[in-house]
């Protein structure tokens, strides 16, 4: 089997998710890696859209902004923001890609600051940009993230895109469109998802090598375990191909792993 690193593992498992015909919000980084790996490999009919205004595009090469004109070559439309933001609220965005400096069980992300809202930051991060629109109205949000402790805690401490808030009915009585939220938290040690009953976060497989200890102790809260637990299928030779020689050839993603 073919060696691979951490970000490759998590780009390849994230692409799996992608459904040919179905549209996907994405920025920079890992969470167009694998819409690109996705598209090259087996949903040829992807929609990749970017919050600056490309929609559909069938990328070239890895695009260093949302802006980057490689995000609008052969798309459907070289529309705007405006217009992307309309789509996500008209529901017709079925996956987003988001992170954050914290996320908590239900799935809630702070971008925002470290440190209790009520006093001065001890870190000001960079904010929302448009993270709250589509974690808010898309239908399923994905994170890909390496996790931690500092990372993954108890409660944010600051909301800047919902998940589950606090729990069942939390984002219907915040207004929000009823089955959107969180969907799957892909890090380097397990696939995680979203128990149906609580809405917290459920560890459904766990990667080649890794321990259920392992994943708890980069964790700061209870986690629940979904029964039977899975083994991670690793990534396949073809997809490290594509990744390597066509998505991603210079290393720009997937030499941080």
């Amino acid at each position: 089997m073919t060696a691979y690193n951490q970000m490759e593992l998590m780009i390849a498992l994230a692409a799996r998710y992608l459904e040919d015909d179905s549209t996907v919000v994405v920025g920079t980084g890992a969470p167009c890696a694998a819409a690109m790996l996705a598209q090259r490999l087996h949903s040829p009919q992807l929609v990749i859209m970017f919050e600056a205004g490309g929609m559909g595009p069938q990328l070239p090469s890895m695009p260093i902004s949302v802006g980057d004109s490689r995000t609008f070559y052969r798309g459907l439309s070289a529309s705007s923001m405006s217009e992307i933001m309309d789509l996500c609220q008209r529901g017709m965005i079925d996956y987003t890609f988001l992170g954050g400096a914290q996320v908590d069980a239900y799935g809630n992300l702070n971008s925002t600051q470290i440190g209790p809202p009520s006093q001065p930051p001890r870190v000001r991060l960079p904010g929302s940009g448009g993270a709250n629109d589509l974690a808010s109205l898309c239908w399923r949000t994905m994170m890909i993230t390496p996790q931690d402790k500092r990372r993954f805690v108890e409660k944010v401490d600051f909301i800047t895109s919902p998940g589950y808030l606090s729990g069942p009915g939390a984002r219907e009585e915040a207004g929000l469109p009823p089955g959107s939220g969180p969907y799957k938290v892909i890090t380097q040690l397990a696939i995680i998802g979203f128990c149906p009953q609580t809405l917290r976060m459920q560890v459904e497989s766990l990667h080649p090598g890794v321990t259920r200890e392992d994943v708890m102790e980069n964790t700061g809260f209870e986690l629940l375990w979904r029964d039977p637990l899975e083994k991670t299928d690793p990534p396949r030779e073809e997809e490290l191909r594509v990744l390597r020689e066509d998505v991603d050839p210079y290393g720009y993603i997937i030499g941080r792993g």
